[in-house]
């Protein structure tokens, strides 16, 4: 497919295989950890390319990374949910992680998604986040076990302290089945003074404003579904890890921009062009469907690792009649 005419896909100037570096002497050292002030902005979850014989596109995954951080993303998250990291080997994210890190500047940072059934594979996925150049985590609770409290307790508290990387908790108990409290993420922070940031995805944006009344400023909020990051902001969030930025990155931060100044009025329409794009990362087959709008918009193809497999036609269609409708009727604001 040629490039995206809407947001500067492959065949535009964003999307040149070597970013912008910055100027020499101002950059931090290659894996430097991230502080608690570098926690802010879109943080794309980056989905993973595939070829045909089901092997990793790293030609294709740099270029997209690169793409993203060239319109204004803060920082790259990989290989999450969105990317399919549960069905990846270590050394596939080894390759996701060197890439990331080789292809955009040293001031914007790589974040590992971390996540396994075992801590100690947790453990292991971190380190070699770590040694890759990743110069963050976000950290999963356990794949399938829904322990107690102190199980889930010690399971963070081993990755957290397994590296020296600035992290953030990644809370979604409808898709993992581990809800953690806000007195909970209190209870982390105090004791471990690398978690800077949560990811709230419990859908529940009462969640944003009591974790703010219990931690302040100590750590940074994130919108974790697409569909609601201007309420996640009037909650307090300061960033947001996107779905739908894979294929609308300029689109993505522009919204952002304008929630966190309070531009209500251009945000709120900006807001309504892409609700329709942003509930495709709010349903089970999220994976899919924003493959298919990545696609849509230029980026790559549909191309799924098993057990996933392609949308059924109906679905496909109904979804491809969303999308299409949203690019055609772009707002002037969004440009």
């Amino acid at each position: 497919m040629s490039g995206c005419p809407f947001s500067g896909g492959p065949s535009g100037t964003g999307s040149a295989a070597a970013p912008a570096r910055a100027a020499a002497g101002s950059s931090p050292a290659p894996g430097a950890p991230m502080r608690r002030d570098d926690w802010s902005g879109v943080f794309p979850a980056v989905t993973t390319p595939f070829l045909a014989d089901d092997a990793i596109d790293l030609d294709l995954f740099g270029r997209h990374v690169a793409w993203m951080a060239d319109h204004g993303c803060a920082a790259v998250v990989t290989p999450g949910s969105l990317g399919e990291g549960g069905l990846l080997t270590l050394d596939e994210k080894r390759m996701l992680w060197e890439r990331a890190v080789q292809v955009v500047s040293p001031e914007l940072p790589v974040v590992a998604a971390v996540g396994a059934c075992s801590t100690r594979e947790c453990v292991e996925i971190a380190r070699a986040a770590h040694a890759c150049g990743c110069r963050g985590l976000m950290v999963l609770p356990p794949y399938a076990y829904r322990g107690p409290w102190r199980e889930t307790r010690e399971h963070f508290a081993r990755i957290l302290d397994a590296t020296p990387l600035g992290c953030m908790l990644y809370n979604n108990p409808p898709a993992y089945g581990t809800d953690v409290l806000p007195a909970q993420v209190k209870e982390l922070a105090d004791a471990h003074p690398t978690l800077h940031a949560v990811k709230e995805s419990s859908g529940d944006v009462r969640r944003m404003t009591a974790i703010r009344a219990l931690l302040g400023d100590r750590v940074s909020l994130f919108v974790g579904i697409d569909d609601m990051v201007l309420e996640g902001v009037a909650a307090g969030a300061e960033g947001w890890i996107a779905g739908l930025v894979n294929g609308f990155p300029a689109e993505s931060v522009r919204l952002l921009e304008l929630a966190r100044a309070g531009r209500v009025d251009e945000a709120e329409e900006l807001y309504r062009w892409f609700l329709p794009l942003l509930r495709l990362d709010a349903v089970p087959e999220f994976v899919h469907l924003v493959k298919l709008a990545q696609a849509r918009a230029g980026w790559g193809n549909e191309r799924l690792r098993l057990p996933r497999m392609p949308l059924e036609r109906e679905a496909r269609d109904r979804a491809m009649c969303v999308i299409d409708a949203c690019m055609q009727l772009r707002p002037a604001i969004a440009r």
